[in-house]
């Protein structure tokens, strides 16, 4: 039938019992198929970590500024890592960067989920937040 009408026999689900076949333009399937692939992927929407770096001896203003940027990152859709770095005599006064990081987490608390809690790691101290 396939070949009188000048068409291919294409195999659409091999699996079922029995397969199903339809008679149709192969070259003219696979155009539709690959443009329903591409349209998926233009409206997938892709999550990337955008990171913030502050340090423990930061300014009230200047903390204001980058939570400002935290939000917009979320309201993107975007999760944030925010890293708080010590360097020197520092890492004798961790508490004030626990601090900062819990005023940060107060601050976003009704905008954001955390994700992963505030951490060491090394010389920093890190926590991750996504978009609710």
């Amino acid at each position: 039938m396939a070949e009188t009408a000048g068409l291919d026999l294409v195999e659409i689900s091999p699996n079922a019992s029995p397969p199903v076949c339809k008679i149709l333009d192969y070259g003219k399937y696979r155009y539709e198929a690959q443009k329903k692939a591409h349209e998926a992927r233009k409206k997938q929407k892709v999550i990337q970590i955008k990171e913030i770096k502050l340090r423990p001896t930061i300014d009230k203003h200047d903390l204001d500024i980058k939570i400002r940027n935290i939000l917009g990152f979320l309201e993107e859709g975007d999760k944030v890592r925010i890293t708080l770095r010590f360097r020197g005599r520092e890492m004798d006064h961790q508490d004030l960067g626990y601090k900062v990081l819990e005023r940060v987490q107060e601050t976003l608390k009704d905008h954001c989920k955390i994700e992963s809690a505030v951490r060491s790691e090394g010389k920093q101290i890190a926590m991750t937040v996504g978009p609710k």
